[in-house]
């Protein structure tokens, strides 16, 4: 029988062999092929003859690499994007559908259904609606002018973070609703007794206590932001020209269009760091890994 260890009085915790199965998952799927990736890194692989190694050759080409160092600023910039615009928008969908206003469950579970839909089909739906020949921009050149919308460097970054706030916002609206449903009615009902206003609840009670809640979603929208690849390979191919090229694309066409297995790796590493670094930024400067509360914003 598994040894469990003392929390407090009254109070244990499962031992490690619950958690073995997960480790090992993670082990197997996660840590090993993250080690495999960093070996490759230093190699020179076709994906066909043995890998031959080659040093620091991957790793110095990629730092002169114009279109390396552009993919970088390109995956930053629509994150920061995509952080801003679907955040304000999550809460205040996220506590809207917390309450319970007349017809909200309908109106959430149809608002809700881009959840369903994987991102490819989510772009080739957006790519078709968008066509500058036959979709909407072409009914409506008052507003979109030539319709080709994808032709410029604005237009492209534009429709993409729409597409990603489109597609996302449900999900992390979702987590907030979670959040607004866990803060205690009675501080609610102690503001109304103070005179305080719907408006001043939501910054003075709603807001600091989702606190927790807006840096779990922040989290996930950066590790995503970094990693958009399918959105990009079917709405702007990088384009126009690699003014959309983000670094998980760029990935893709050094390994699996240029065959060179040994830079894609590299590039694959540097996303985890730089994933890995902002998300720790983000949990140490908020004091996220310092709270101790149970309660949500304490």
């Amino acid at each position: 029988m598994t040894r469990a260890g003392r929390t407090g009085a009254g109070v244990t915790r499962p031992g490690f062999a619950w958690a073995a199965p997960a480790a090992v998952f993670f082990l197997l799927f996660a840590i090993v092929p993250l080690l495999l990736v960093a070996v490759l890194s230093f190699t020179s692989w076709d994906g066909i003859t043995d890998p031959r190694f080659n040093g620091l050759d991957n790793w110095t080409g990629l730092a002169h690499d114009p279109v390396m160092l552009q993919s970088v600023g390109t995956t930053l910039l629509l994150t920061v994007l995509g952080v801003v615009t679907q955040t304000p928008i999550s809460i205040l969908l996220g506590v809207w559908a917390a309450g319970h206003q007349r017809n909200r469950a309908v109106l959430s579970a149809i608002y809700f259904v881009p959840l369903l839909l994987s991102a490819t089909a989510v772009s080739v739906v957006w790519r078709a609606v968008l066509d500058p020949n036959f979709g909407v921009p072409s009914q409506a050149g008052w507003l979109f002018g030539d319709g080709n919308l994808l032709g410029t460097r604005a237009g492209a970054i534009g429709v993409l973070t729409f597409v990603g706030v489109w597609q996302f916002t449900p999900l992390h609206a979702l987590i907030y609703q979670g959040g607004a449903r866990a803060i205690p009615q009675v501080l609610y009902q102690a503001a109304a007794v103070d005179g305080a206003g719907t408006v001043r609840q939501f910054f003075h009670i709603t807001l600091p206590q989702l606190r927790n809640t807006v840096i779990t979603s922040m989290v996930l929208m950066v590790v995503g932001g970094l990693t958009t690849f399918d959105t990009v390979l079917i709405l702007t191919q990088g384009g126009p020209g690699t003014d959309t090229t983000v670094s998980a694309y760029y990935m893709y066409q050094k390994a699996f269009k240029s065959f060179d297995f040994g830079a894609g790796s590299a590039i694959a590493l540097v996303l985890v760091v730089v994933a890995t670094l902002i998300s720790l930024a983000v949990v140490r400067l908020s004091g996220y890994d310092r709270m101790r509360s149970s309660a949500e914003g304490l």
